[in-house]
């Protein structure tokens, strides 16, 4: 059986970017590995920034979480162009036993979570199938309108550039264990870590840090590249962002926060917190001398940032040095996420 989540660098690579249609000349940024969001230019000096990203409904976590987080993470995709997203479509793909009463609730969560982002609906589709099932429940789309002097993408990392990481390490993972097997974490750590690991979960977005750190500049006036952490964790993110940009890295792990509730919970999980699922953390490359500004910026938000390392010529490859020495950085060849969930499951854990 294939591994779960994304197929390989190599697959990804040598089949489905091989493979992308006629080609465009309004589009000026295409699929490619480590860039979420596509540019495509729609009138003279306008570009449309896009993306898309599964939905889902993780009924652990609720109908309203499920939808805030489904919301939330096409949103901060969109937000590392530097522009805060106009609108979406979504595509729901049900399952059978869904009642009309849990899909108003998702619903309502859905349009709740655009609301506050000032996203407007535009279009969708929605229908019950047979062979669909839970967690994966449709996919949106989601897109920005904006200058074509102001956007940025994950490949314009310069070299020289600081890198900086917002809040931490595998932040969405601590949140969903933590509502997946609450009774475990309980009996393990107590009622009080429990409470504190669930807050996690609605750390789960980007919006505000990314349109935070580009309100600093963008391009030469500061933020070259953004990307949000998500499968393959933070080292995996690293690699897309350097990777795709054309360029090397020196990254320091002793500088990559992992606090003590996800500590926790991946220790009890056998969960490695620097390659697992990371929705809520961004990587920020940026200007040197604008670096204190993004961060008095991200501060002013009540977001925490950390220097972890430095923009290098593509010749050193991604390096990186901790406790155990320095190593070169390949591609996590999985996210630690799924295994551990999955074993967790078979222990019947709850």
């Amino acid at each position: 059986m294939p591994e779960l989540g994304k197929p390989s660098p190599k697959f990804m690579q040598d089949v489905i970017l091989q493979r992308l249609g006629a080609p465009r000349s309004e589009l000026l940024h295409g699929p490619k590995m480590g860039v979420d969001n596509a540019v495509v230019r729609v009138s003279k000096g306008t570009v449309a920034v896009c993306t898309t990203d599964p939905i889902s409904i993780i009924p652990s976590l609720g109908l309203d979480n499920s939808a805030w987080l489904s919301v939330n993470l096409l949103a901060s995709d969109v937000t590392t162009s530097g522009f805060r997203p106009d609108f979406a479509i979504f595509d729901l793909n049900l399952p059978l036993k869904l009642e009309d009463v849990a899909l108003e609730g998702y619903w309502r969560g859905i349009h709740k979570a655009c609301e506050e982002l000032g996203v407007g609906i535009v279009g969708g589709h929605t229908g019950r199938f047979v062979g669909c099932d839970y967690t994966i429940v449709g996919g949106g789309f989601m897109f920005a309108l904006g200058s074509e002097k102001r956007y940025i993408v994950a490949s314009m990392a310069r070299t020289g550039d600081d890198l900086l990481l917002t809040k931490g390490a595998a932040i969405v993972t601590t949140g969903i264990l933590a509502y997946t097997f609450p009774n475990k974490i309980e009996e393990k750590f107590g009622g009080q870590f429990l409470r504190r690991a669930q807050t996690y979960l609605r750390q789960a977005s980007t919006v505000r840090e990314a349109l935070a750190a580009a309100s600093v500049g963008v391009r030469e006036g500061g933020v070259t590249a953004m990307h949000d952490v998500t499968e393959g964790g933070v080292l995996g993110a690293l690699y897309e962002l350097v990777t795709a940009s054309g360029k090397g890295a020196r990254i320091d792990g002793k500088t990559i926060r992992v606090a003590k509730e996800t500590q926790e919970i991946c220790r009890l999980f056998d969960i490695d917190p620097l390659n697992a699922l990371s929705e809520g953390s961004l990587i920020i490359s940026i200007r040197p001398e604008k670096s204190a500004r993004v961060q008095a910026a991200l501060q002013k938000e009540g977001i925490d940032s950390f220097k972890i390392g430095e923009i290098s010529d593509s010749r050193n490859g991604i390096v990186m040095s901790d406790e155990l020495g320095e190593r070169r950085l390949e591609y996590p060849s999985k996210d630690s996420y799924w295994e551990a969930y999955w074993k967790a499951l078979d222990k019947r854990w709850s």
